[in-house]
């Protein structure tokens, strides 16, 4: 499963929300999937001094170690970089990694990737794009 900065963050920030159900979900029974480039992201955006407030330093640390341990870290394909899926091409690095892991979900709040899972399932792709609400809501997102 590739999740997105956002969830990682809106989990780190509310353990009773959505985003926080997926990531217990996904740490549980299945596997979080991340690219250099993804894992980056979640580390420049957790470092962000308006986060400070919220989550300690030490906190941001084992989200990070903790994180980087349970990952399964995928090399996305020259082939797939070099295409642009979503209107904002930082959201890129994502799809390039559910690509490249095969992984069936990329679970975001992204608006911008979110408008794409039209997109892959007419092209015949396995890979679903929803919000977290969408993919607790499915029978087969993570289950035993």
């Amino acid at each position: 499963m590739v999740v997105d900065t956002n969830i990682w963050i809106s989990s780190a920030l509310s353990a009773a929300g959505a985003p926080a159900q997926v990531v217990r979900r996904v740490l549980a029974h299945g596997m979080p999937v991340f690219s250099d480039g993804t894992f980056e992201e979640l580390e420049l955006r957790l470092w962000k001094p308006k986060f400070d407030r919220y989550l300690t330093l030490e906190t941001r640390r084992a989200i990070l170690r903790d994180v980087r341990a349970v990952a399964q870290w995928v090399k996305p394909l020259s082939a797939t970089t070099s295409t642009t899926y979503s209107r904002d091409p930082n959201d890129d690095k994502f799809i390039h990694a559910a690509l490249a892991s095969k992984a069936p979900w990329l679970v975001t709040g992204d608006q911008d990737l979110l408008v794409l899972d039209v997109a892959f399932k007419a092209n015949g792709s396995n890979l679903q794009i929803v919000s977290a609400p969408v993919a607790l809501a499915s029978d087969n997102f993570c289950r035993d």
